[in-house]
């Protein structure tokens, strides 16, 4: 018999003693430690992960032998909501999985059965819909344009070829760990958690910092483009701190949703909204004048000049680069995707249909529009339309699609935060709890008006995007990835020269620790085609990071010298960045 400790309910007992039978039936929350009373190590993650995925993968297959699929279009966008509420019931009403009542001298325990049941049922997001959320993005096509008028027509086309095939390997990588490492028992709910189990908590710590960030910027990057397009609906008559209040409160609103798979309806409609604004400013920016007065050139009625190489200063350059790693800048919220996905398996569906609608749309909208506006491009690129009429269609309907990418970008980051920071440290609910609702409600509000102050305070749309690309998205897209995996199969090479692995005793079977040498040789020499692949990954980082460091010291210098130019956009002010006349 062993001690188990149950909830305080109804004045009931909370010990309880179970048979080894129920003890190892009864669900346990995910800090479980080890029965030797030790913290899981990778090869625990790895063997319930092992077992996770098995389960899946049978669960594809009855799926599929018994029809519930329907078709196609189902089989890819949708999912039996029914079936979860049938395994939920089934896992209830079968006998075996019934823990003792207290009338039993037990408690009313949540059995490991039952758990898997309603586990996945949360889990319900398709590949389908995570491509829609993988989209979603209304700063990453936009920003295109103004990317090849800072470096030309050469190298855009080069560093977007680059980019896209890094980024794909990235994503590869971070699906990859994610299947070997996320479990029911153990579920990796963030990009951070994954790091945690490569290379502990510090890196952990990192990577929630940089994604928190990332992810409030974005969405006052979103406030700020969408309070410039209102100001230029309104012919810059309403203030544009004001613009930027209208967006905010909406936001507030919108981001009250709080599962990913009802985001990932809204977001269908979002990147249709995208597609058709992207379609609307080719056409109109193809038979009208660029937009001088919201050119930051000062230029007014000059010819439209292209180059095919634009020999500016490096660290407007670098600026221009910074806009195309935006474009591919989703794979910081991969893992938050695979989390809620049914079958994660699935996801490099997604991923790849997503990198190349990204790879192929945005990089010829981009060519598009900069080889009719120049030197006159606007970032975002449909506030360069200088008819009226045409201009207040475009940003009637991107409006939409921001608000619906911000409040996308802060579901994820109020929930990061609210994971890592209120229920880790202070004890709060867990949002699956119904009361933690109210406290996901007012977390919402106090992130926006976060959003709100940066979006006001740098009203200088194109850096302040490229410096978050700079300091968070390269990480997340670039430098982390192949450094996690360096970690990963460093630790999985070093295991070879270990004992047997036992569950109920996993630091048992290792015969040295990573204070030994020995250790070492094994992760790095252990196989001759993985020592290469680990020298790939070592250079492949320290590339990123050095990029990374240059482009942030770009974009804060640019950024200072906008600041001190004789007519800059004032913070929190009534003028318009775009009314330049």
């Amino acid at each position: 018999m062993a001690f188990q400790p149950a909830a305080i309910e109804g004045g009931r007992d909370p010990r309880v003693y179970l048979s080894e039978k129920e003890e190892q039936d009864v669900y346990v929350p995910e800090n479980y430690h080890v029965p030797d009373g030790t913290t899981p190590n990778l090869e625990t993650y790895m063997h319930y992960a092992k077992i996770q995925r098995d389960r899946e993968a049978l669960s594809a297959r009855n799926d599929a032998e018994g029809g519930r699929l329907g078709g196609l279009f189902s089989r890819i966008f949708n999912r039996s909501q029914e079936s979860d509420s049938r395994s939920v019931a089934s896992a209830r009403s079968d006998p075996k999985n019934v823990a003792p009542s207290s009338e039993e001298g037990g408690s009313a325990l949540v059995t490991s059965s039952e758990y898997r049941a309603a586990s996945g049922a949360l889990r319900t997001a398709t590949w389908g819909s995570v491509f829609y959320l993988i989209t979603t993005d209304i700063l990453g096509p936009y920003s295109t344009p103004w990317a090849f008028q800072q470096v030309g027509y050469g190298p855009g086309v080069a560093c977007f070829f680059v980019f896209g095939i890094l980024a794909a390997y990235s994503g590869f990588l971070l699906w990859w760990m994610f299947l070997k490492l996320d479990s029911e028992r153990y579920p990796v709910k963030s990009f951070g958690d994954l790091g945690h189990r490569i290379y502990g908590r510090w890196f952990k710590y990192l990577c929630n910092i940089l994604q928190s960030l990332q992810l409030v910027i974005n969405v006052g990057i979103i406030i700020l483009g969408n309070g410039q397009g209102l100001s230029q609906m309104a012919k810059f008559k309403l203030c544009f701190c004001v613009c930027n209040v209208v967006w905010t409160l909406a936001g507030m609103i919108l981001g009250q949703i709080r599962t990913l798979q009802k985001f990932g309806k809204v977001a269908n409609l979002s990147i249709w909204l995208n597609i058709i604004v992207l379609i609307m400013t080719m056409a109109f920016v193809a038979n009208s004048p660029p937009n001088y007065i919201a050119s930051p050139t000062g230029e007014y009625a000059g010819p439209v000049i292209t180059q095919a190489i634009n020999l500016q200063p490096f660290q407007d350059q670098l600026n221009g680069i910074m806009q195309i790693v935006f474009s591919y800048g989703g794979a910081m919220i991969f893992i938050e995707f695979m989390a809620e996905m049914r079958r994660p398996m699935d996801f490099w569906k997604a991923m790849a249909l997503s990198q190349i609608f990204i790879f192929v749309v945005y990089m010829f909208f981009g060519l598009f529009v900069y080889t009719y506006q120049g030197q006159y491009v606007i970032n975002p690129a449909n506030q360069g339309i200088s008819t009226y009429g045409l201009q207040t269609a475009t940003n009637a309907i991107s409006l939409t699609a921001g608000l619906i990418a911000a409040a996308l970008y802060g579901n994820i980051g109020v929930k990061v935060i609210y994971n890592n920071v209120f229920v880790e440290m202070f004890g709060f609910p867990e949002l699956t709890v119904s009361r933690a609702k109210y406290y996901f409600a007012i977390s919402v509000v106090v992130y926006w008006i976060i959003a709100f102050i940066i979006g006001s305070a740098i009203p200088q749309f194109s850096l302040l995007s490229s410096l978050v690309a700079a300091v968070c998205i390269f990480q997340f897209t670039y430098t982390f990835p192949p450094f996690m995996i360096l970690g990963y199969c460093m630790q999985l090479d070093a295991t070879k020269g270990d004992g047997q692995f036992d569950v109920n005793n996993p630091h048992a079977h290792r015969v040295d620790t990573w204070r030994d040498s020995s250790r070492w040789k094994r992760a790095f020499f252990t196989n001759f085609k993985n020592t290469f692949f680990n020298v790939w990954n070592i250079l492949l980082t320290l590339a990123c990071l050095s990029c990374a460091i240059l482009s942030a010291y770009s974009s804060i210098l640019s950024m200072v010298n906008a600041f001190q130019s004789e007519n800059p956009p004032p913070s929190f002010g009534c003028r318009s960045p775009l009314d330049n006349s």
